[in-house]
Formats: structure tokens, C-alpha cells, sequence
């Protein structure tokens, strides 16, 4: 029997469409939902799932006086850039004009495409810095460059541990970028670089042995990361190894995700992605979700959650569901005005880069706390 492609249709915006008569308008996403990343990928859908559901209760949107809804289309590329192609191509053909997606090979991959002949609203959920390189006009960038991360993370750990640093980190296009410029930063310090031992986070099982190898050169902090599940298993198999030094996690990775994995303890020492719910602001927000998901959120689910709305708002300024264009024209605006009670984080607006500018916060986790670290405002952008 031929496979059904892995669609997910939001049933309460049909219902709500049917009865109030409204325009269903079709929201694209292709990410991870099957394969090592598929909790990557289901986190990044729930938070748009949470918003589209929100809207569409409100009785949706008013574009040009109509009443409009949302329905979420979502495509498994199971993290496959390839099959990130393939999915947009296919939902550009059925009239969708934003598409969301949360891998960076996949958004570089379909970047080009955006300005085709049809063209659509790319939401990128990527922290790859390349993504504004790219210039592309009809991008959205939701999280932070993963660079702002960077420097603040390395002087904290050589401060904590010493100058020596290990490499397990995924294997991913995103991993090797992350390890590179770490490695640079981390010399740039003062610091020495021991040998990459970074492996495949999606199709790894038993990561004793990478462990084994990084450690076997003393290293004082360990740089990880790639999807939170398997980030916490390459953490237990250093803590099991006697491993008693700091950790980089790669910004993929979360510690509320984590410590579901390993004791927290295991987390001593590390830097990383400060979790949401230490954010100001964040907790009617982390209460709503965890009801509606039984899990703690994720900045997959609150970036997601906030993008959703953004575009929601930009369309209704714009006047338009399907001119791209005009609708990244006033994506700005649109996030500028956006309730706190929809964007989760303090957000300022877009840059013309198509960036959102909303602040940034890091942490230092140590015996439970978090001690938070906020980066420079000249990276932000």
C-alpha cells in the first residue's frame, strides 16, 4: 500500500470555517517528523499548531473586511534538504505562500526558490547566520544568529574549567559550522583545540566511544550539541567516563529537554539557550502550552508560536494572504505591534534583513540555577 504523505489538517479551523463562513487560508510547513530530529520537528509544528488554533478560537483574522482562518499543511522532509525542495515545490503548486521550515540545510536549500514563479514567505527557524547572508527577500529569520552565542559561552568556560577544549558535536552541515567557528573563538581566547570527534547525532546510538576519544586528550570543557535528546546522551556518557568539566551546548539543544534525559546534575557547569520559562513574561505562555502539549516548551514552540502570529498580523496589515510580498512588507510593523501575550519574548520588530530583533538571553547552569548571560546588543542584529 502506497504510503499518505504525513499531512496535519487543523480540524478546528475547518469546523470554525464552516460555521462562520470564513476563508481557510492553507500555512505550509516541511520539517523533521519521523527520524533522529522528529522532536525537533514536532516541537517547531506544536508552537504553530498553539497559534493557528488561538487565532482561528478568536474567530480569525480580517483581511480587506473578510474573515480569514488558518489550517497548518505539514510535510515530513525528515531533515533531508532534498526533501525540503521537494515539499515546497509541492505546496507552492497548491496556492500555499508562507512555509515554514526549522532545518538550516533545508532553508538554504529552498531560499533561491522563494522568488520563483510562485513566489511564497519563507519563516526560517535557524540560528545559521548564513540565512541573512543570503540577502534573500522574503525570508523571516525567527531565532537569534547562533555567533552572538559564542564569545559570552567561551570566556565563561575557560573562566570555570581551563583552556583546553574537546569536540563531540553532531556532524550535521549546522554542527560542523558551530564546531568551526567555537574552535575559532576558542583559540582566539587562548585556548587549544583538541581533535573533532563529532558524530552523527540523528542515526547514533552509542556515543561511549566519541566520548572516549575527546576525553582521552584531557580536555576541560567539552563543546556538544545537535537535537536535545541525543545532546543529553553524549553528556551521560562523558559524566559516566568521570568527566567532571564544563560544557558548549549548541544552541539546538535545550536544558529543559535535556534534564528530562540525564540528572541535572550531569548539566553542571554547562552554557547554553537559557530555557523559556526563566524568560520574563513567559509564564502564561508556558502554562497554556504544557496543558494543551503535556510538555514543557522550547524556543522551537515559543519562536514558532510568535512567527505564526507575526505573519497572521503582517497579512491583515497587508491586506493580502497570498502576495508575499506585500505581506513581508509589513512583517516589521506587524512584530513592532504584536501583544506580549503573542510574542513571548520582548521583540522590538524585523530588521530589513528580515531578521527578528527581540532579546537574547543565554545561561550558566550550575547546582539548579541559572545564571543568565546576556549577550551584547551590537550582535544582535
Amino acid at each position: 500500500m502506497k504510503k499518505a504523505p504525513a499531512l496535519l489538517l487543523s480540524l478546528a479551523a475547518l469546523a470554525l470555517a464552516a460555521s462562520a463562513q470564513a476563508k481557510v487560508v492553507n500555512i505550509g510547513y516541511s520539517g523533521p517528523l519521523s527520524g533522529g530530529a522528529a522532536s525537533y520537528g514536532k516541537d517547531c509544528q506544536s508552537g504553530l499548531l498553539m497559534a493557528i488554533d488561538e487565532i482561528n478560537a478568536a474567530g480569525g483574522i480580517t483581511v480587506k473586511g473578510e474573515k480569514v482562518t488558518f489550517n497548518l499543511v505539514s510535510l515530513d522532509d525528515r531533515y533531508l534538504p532534498n526533501e525540503t525542495a521537494t515539499n515546497v515545490k509541492r505546496l507552492t503548486s497548491q496556492g500555499v505562500s508562507t512555509i515554514f521550515v526549522p532545518h538550516a540545510g533545508g532553508i538554504l536549500t529552498v531560499q533561491p526558490l522563494t522568488t520563483k514563479d510562485p513566489n511564497f514567505l519563507l519563516v526560517a527557524y535557524s540560528s545559521e547566520p548564513n540565512i541573512l547572508k543570503a540577502n534573500n527577500p522574503l525570508t523571516l529569520m525567527l531565532p537569534p544568529r547562533y555567533d552572538n552565542y559564542v564569545a559570552p559561552f567561551v570566556q565563561k568556560e575557560i573562566g570555570a574549567f581551563g583552556k583546553k577544549l574537546g569536540l563531540v558535536g553532531t556532524t550535521s552541515a549546522y554542527g560542523k559550522a558551530w564546531a568551526g567557528v567555537v574552535s575559532a573563538e576558542w583559540q582566539k581566547q587562548g585556548g587549544t583545540v583538541g581533535t573533532d570527534n563529532g558524530v552523527d547525532y540523528s542515526t547514533t546510538v552509542d556515543y561511549s566511544s566519541a566520548v572516549t576519544k575527546a576525553l582521552a586528550e584531557k580536555p576541560d570543557v567539552l563543546f556538544v550539541g545537535g537535537p536535545s535528546q541525543p545532546t543529553a546522551l553524549v553528556v551521560k556518557a562523558a559524566r559516566e567516563q568521570g568527566f567532571k568539566g564544563g560544557f558548549i551546548v549548541m544552541d539546538q539543544a535545550k536544558f529543559e529537554q535535556m534534564n528530562q534525559v540525564v540528572p541535572q546534575s550531569y548539566l553542571n557547569g554547562a552554557v547554553g539557550v537559557l530555557p523559556v520559562a526563566q524568560f520574563p513574561g513567559t509564564q502564561v505562555f508556558v502554562n497554556q502550552y504544557s496543558r494543551k502539549y503535556k510538555k514543557i516548551p522550547t524556543s522551537e514552540a515559543a519562536l514558532n508560536y510568535m512567527g505564526m502570529n507575526i505573519v497572521a498580523a503582517a497579512m491583515s496589515a497587508a491586506g493580502t494572504t497570498d502576495d508575499a510580498v506585500a505581506i513581508r512588507a509589513k512583517l516589521a510593523t506587524a512584530a513592532a505591534s504584536l501583544p506580549r501575550t503573542k510574542s513571548i519574548f520582548k521583540i522590538n520588530g524585523v530588521t530589513d534583513q528580515g531578521h527578528v530583533d527581540a532579546d537574547v538571553l543565554a545561561a550558566y547552569l550550575q547546582d539548579g540555577n541559572f545564571t543568565k548571560l546576556r549577550l551584547p546588543a551590537t550582535l544582535l542584529k
